[in-house]
């Protein structure tokens, strides 16, 4: 399993993973893929600086990656904004009276958080400048082209950029605002994903954008048949995601709730909804993503203040053991993800069935 990318990055196999969980990241890396760590979670910029050291000194000298959310847009925020001023009073009382409904229980004292401030421009910001304090050989952003002058400070450091794009038109833009690698985020994808399916999406973005700019293949990606069905469709290699949640290193929930979740899951079990962040995005389905779809729910609010309204009960929930009440980023490949595996074997499983897989077609071309 090799393309060029493959060099250009100094990986053994073009398999990116991204992963909130620094552990998985880091073993990913280790087996010959590029771990990419997300860093919304990060409200303190000490902490992220602090699980990138740990990276630096876990990875074996291997590279590894990092994944910011930034609009191309800098939207108003900052100290003459208050953005919990603009959440709706109907609004917050409607997470509450749902979580109560749920029977979630409030968390210990002095364990809540006011909002994942990740999800602001400005924090995102100050995540790429402690990323290229370390050595993280790309910068990908979750919501696309970052502002040009982010690119040029990630190439000043001679780090790649990587987009993610859900439609052709974006990709093409993303590329002309200086983007080096596009993300095809295909509409099966965990997290925010466009209308378009992978099998359409992919060769559509890569005919866009030609063939000096690689693409990764992502949403849908969970064995080694579909890393190779995504190559074939001209990728030169796979964004993964989904398939790491139940990886035996993820270790961020404290409840047994979410692993449950994703184990007992089928591919028919998720939802593309902006309850989340505000702007689309595929979740596991639970009852709490069915109680925003109810005649009384109020509409989702724009980003960032759809998250900062339900980040504390996403806490609440997450931190628990009932599987029903669960909000975490899914894809339909969640379907696969029934058992509890550590990276390496996941990482081997995936070479070996696309081995296996690129033989049979070359028999069938014989």
């Amino acid at each position: 399993m090799y393309t060029e990318i493959c060099d250009r990055l100094g990986i053994q196999y073009p398999i990116f993973a991204f992963t909130p969980s620094e552990k998985v990241a880091a073993a990913v890396s280790r087996a010959g893929g590029l771990g990419v760590l997300g860093c919304v979670r990060f409200n303190d910029t000490d902490e992220l600086e602090k699980t990138l050291t740990w990276l630096d000194d876990n990875t074996d000298g291997k590279p590894y990656g990092v994944d910011v959310v930034m609009p191309m847009k800098i939207p108003t925020e900052g100290k003459a904004v208050d953005l919990k001023a603009m959440i709706p009073e109907e609004h917050i009382s409607f997470v509450e009276r749902t979580l109560q409904k749920l029977g979630v229980p409030p968390l210990p004292e002095g364990e809540g958080r006011e909002g994942v401030l990740g999800w602001l421009h400005s924090v995102a910001r100050s995540h790429v400048d402690v990323a290229l304090n370390h050595r993280p050989v790309l910068i990908a952003n979750a919501l696309g082209s970052p502002p040009v002058d982010v690119i040029e400070q990630a190439h000043d450091a001679g780090v790649l950029v990587a987009a993610l794009a859900g439609a052709a038109k974006h990709a093409a833009s993303h590329v002309a605002n200086g983007v080096d690698i596009i993300v095809a985020q295909g509409y099966e994808a965990g997290g925010h994903t466009g209308e378009i399916a992978s099998m359409v999406l992919t060769p559509e973005i890569v005919d866009a954008v030609g063939p000096d700019v690689p693409v990764l293949g992502a949403g849908g990606i969970g064995c080694g048949r579909q890393v190779a069905a995504s190559l074939a469709l001209g990728a030169q290699g796979v964004w993964t995601g989904s398939i790491w949640l139940t990886a035996a290193e993820y270790d961020l929930s404290q409840g047994t709730g979410i692993r449950d979740a994703l184990l007992r899951a089928g591919s028919g079990d998720t939802v593309r909804t902006r309850v989340y962040t505000g702007k689309p995005a595929r979740l596991l389905k639970t009852k709490w993503t069915e109680a925003w779809e109810a005649e009384d729910a109020p509409a989702p609010l724009p980003m960032p203040l759809q998250n900062l309204l339900v980040a504390d009960a996403h806490n609440r929930m997450n931190s628990g053991d009932d599987p029903d009440t669960i909000s975490m980023p899914a894809g339909q490949i969640v379907g696969r993800t029934n058992e509890v595996r550590p990276v390496a074997q996941i990482m081997a499983e995936l070479v070996s069935e696309y081995e296996e897989t690129v033989a049979r077609l070359e028999k069938i071309r014989g």
